[in-house]
């Protein structure tokens, strides 16, 4: 017995494999320009914590000078950094590198800060989007 549409091969089948994965998949340069702009904030984010800043002021303090990171970044990359992923990696750097120090650790810490962070964002920024 015989399927009703043709077999396309194995060829066909590892094509549309790889361009799902493509789209998976973020540019190493996307990625460290992540990087970078996640370390920037953590330790702008962390310094202001250390030097008596409130958590509000310390993070609109850093939202603002790493903004100024991103508008002024010529890397064509940008435009495909996505907030959410940004935020989710900032958040991992900056419980990682002094959350300890305000009572964020594992999981829950994150995932605290990120909604605290987009919040934050919107209301410093709400004209502005790191995506385009």
């Amino acid at each position: 017995i015989r399927d009703s549409v043709a077999s396309r091969g194995l060829g066909d089948v590892y094509k549309r494999q790889a361009i799902g994965l493509a789209f998976d998949t973020s540019d190493p340069s996307v990625s460290l320009l992540q990087n970078r702009i996640s370390n920037n904030f953590s330790k702008k984010y962390c310094n202001a914590i250390q030097n008596g800043f409130s958590k509000d002021e310390a993070m609109k303090s850093a939202i603002v000078k790493t903004e100024n990171i991103i508008s002024f970044s010529y890397n064509p990359q940008k435009k495909w950094i996505e907030k959410s992923d940004l935020a989710n990696q900032i958040s991992l750097q900056v419980v990682n590198d002094c959350g300890w120090s305000f009572g964020l650790i594992g999981k829950e810490g994150v995932d605290y800060f990120k909604s605290y962070f987009l919040e934050i964002y919107e209301k410093t920024t709400p004209d502005k989007n790191f995506s385009r």
